[in-house]
């Protein structure tokens, strides 16, 4: 019998630990813990969350790569000309369509976009527009020789083809035509007209697949003619695709939401199904191994995002959102300290009113603890379970804009020194003996900057730009100011260095009340609030100079309380309404991007 070494080159060996990237294929023994026998690395195909788009939507175009993608156009309620760049992480945006669209179709790369036909408004007439983008505004090109929507593109920006969609009424179209940077040229058709299909690859190496009515249909097109191809697994239309002619991706569409299939040029394969199916959605990736999937229709317009990896090693679990115990106490406007496992919420408004009402959160339950000495809510807070500071407010009467400080010491709460200049709906960062609070309203909306020593508080460089119901994260000398009013809905950020704010780059998608604020000056995340006048759950990160999606809340709500001690990849946060009177127990939990090694147990059988 041939030993190991012979057929594979390599020995088995034994680690006190499991192998770890780059040990694909290689058979070792774990001392880990018993009886874990001997193991390999092996590869695996799955999708895993995404940064959720700023604004979601469906009937929408994509293109480019995971990493360099693009999203274009559709529907939310009205039809949409957004524009958002993904850069493998999140979305940020990008400049508008000239002409918003839905139905829309496009190819190219994140740089170098076409966005081809599609409907516009007021009932979704059909289009012949073309336009080109190239990296920060669209540009409109050449007109498509017949207008049309729910058609598919592939190629280029100087060298693509569109093909199928509808034209009218309840006529489809198998209709090619190919795009040479100016103009567009009719090519051969299509065998099947049909609308709603997905298409990939190069204008002279194209694929065309899926579509309305329902078919698993798949043509080839080498720049001259079509052929038939494999057909997929899974008839449906209303899906997504990416890759080229010969590694291509189908995902999603109508009745068949979460079905995933690779295509290797003759053949479709089902592979990881999508974590939350749906339709309507748009795509992008350069092959059958890598994709981004965003946008579609849920039960409505959605901002979810999957990519897809076949990995070699790894699974990577993206940034998600998870239910928590909930508060014994439902209420809004509500502050918060500590961290996902050890955290602290404490005043706000309840349905009975403003409350001193205090629970301290371990990881999974809240337990209420002593009261505030002065119920109220809209105060800030910051600092840990065990050493947390609750300054300012509101209540109601005359003198309602408080400047009462108190502390916490994991038992109780003490008066300590109080604000300068009394407000309410302030942000705050640091810690109970360094701390920082800033903004609000006076009842006059401020720029006030303060900072508390353990003792005391003293004024200091305000804000550059005076606003109330914004947000915070940091440190006091390294301090992160963000969303808000000022006299508007502002999507601003500052940042602070111990002595004088500076501007730092905008939230894409900024507001009032997204008082969810942890992390760091670097590395801080914002979660919630009203953009500018709708309860939101989407989630942004801060990388020190500017903000990218992340991962959406389950319930989108604002006034909200957060664990401001806690960090990108663990924080959490709880409260908060849904609409007007509707005070919240729900607490959610924040966990960042993972990657985990693919392990598996050789056995005998």
């Amino acid at each position: 019998m041939s030993e190991y070494k012979a057929l594979k080159g390599i020995k088995i060996k034994t680690f006190a630990t499991d192998l770890g990237e780059g040990s694909e294929g290689q058979v070792f023994f774990s001392t880990a813990s018993q009886f874990q026998g001997l193991k390999t690395v092996v590869g695996s195909a799955a999708w895993s969350a995404g940064g959720s788009l700023i604004t979601g939507r469906k009937y929408l175009a994509g293109c480019g790569t995971q990493t360099a993608g693009l999203a274009f156009g559709g529907a939310i309620t009205a039809v949409s000309a957004l524009t958002e760049e993904y850069n493998g992480t999140g979305f940020v945006n990008g400049g508008n369509l000239n002409t918003a669209r839905r139905y829309i179709s496009g190819c190219g790369t994140q740089t170098a976009g076409l966005a081809v036909g599609g409907g516009v408004p007021p009932s979704a007439t059909l289009s012949d527009l073309t336009e080109e983008y190239d990296g920060s505004s669209w540009t409109e090109s050449g007109d498509l020789n017949t207008a049309r929507k729910a058609l598919a593109a592939a190629g280029i920006q100087t060298s693509a083809v569109a093909f199928g969609g509808r034209v009218g009424g309840t006529t489809l179209s198998a209709a090619t035509e190919e795009y040479g940077g100016t103009s567009w040229t009719a090519g051969n058709a299509m065998s099947s007209a049909r609308k709603y299909l997905a298409g990939a690859g190069t204008q002279t190496a194209a694929l065309a697949f899926g579509g309305m009515p329902a078919t698993a249909a798949t043509e080839e097109y080498d720049g001259s003619s079509w052929t038939t191809g494999g057909v997929l697994n899974t008839a449906r239309g209303y899906l997504a695709g990416s890759g080229i002619q010969t590694a291509a991706l189908a995902f999603g569409g109508y009745n068949n939401k979460n079905n995933t299939e690779q295509y290797n040029g003759t053949s479709w394969t089902a592979t990881g199904t999508m974590g939350t199916g749906r339709e309507s959605l748009a795509g992008a990736g350069s092959s059958n191994t890598s994709a981004v999937a965003f946008g579609g229709q849920v039960t409505a317009a959605t901002g979810i995002t999957e990519e897809f990896n076949v990995s070699k090693f790894a699974t990577i679990t993206g940034s998600a959102w998870a239910s928590g115990g909930n508060l014994n106490t439902a209420r809004s406007t509500i502050s918060g300290a500590g961290t996902q496992t050890v955290g602290l919420a404490f005043g706000g408004i309840s349905p009975g009113g403003v409350t001193a009402d205090t629970e301290e959160y371990n990881g999974a339950a809240w337990a209420e603890q002593n009261n505030l000495n002065t119920a109220r809510g809209y105060l800030v807070g910051f600092g840990t379970q065990t050493a947390a500071l609750g300054c300012g407010g509101y209540i109601s009467g005359p003198n309602r804009f408080l400047d009462l400080s108190e502390e916490y010491n994991g038992s109780s709460w003490t008066e300590g020194n109080n604000f300068n200049t009394g407000r309410d709906v302030s942000a705050g960062a640091g810690t109970q003996t360094a701390g920082l609070a800033f903004g609000g309203s006076t009842p006059d909306t401020t720029a006030n900057t303060e900072e508390y020593d353990g003792s005391s508080w003293s004024e200091q460089n305000n804000l550059n730009t005076a606003r109330r119901l914004l947000s915070g994260a940091g440190t006091q000398t390294a301090g992160l100011a963000f969303a808000g009013n000022s006299g508007s809905p502002t999507n601003i950020t500052e940042e602070y260095d111990g002595t004088s704010w500076t501007s730092g780059g905008n939230m894409n998608r900024g507001g009032n009340s997204a008082s969810s604020g942890a992390g760091t000056q670097t590395a801080a995340l914002a979660a919630g609030g009203l953009a500018p006048d709708i309860k939101v759950g989407s989630t942004e990160e801060y990388n020190g100079s500017a903000w990218i999606t992340s991962a959406s809340m389950t319930t989108a709500r604002d006034n909200l309380g957060a664990s401001t001690a806690g960090t990108t990849s663990s924080s959490m946060v709880f409260a908060g309404r849904i609409a007007p009177n509707a005070k919240q127990v729900i607490t959610e939990e924040f966990t960042g991007e993972t990657t985990a090694l693919n392990l598996k147990t050789l056995t005998d059988s």
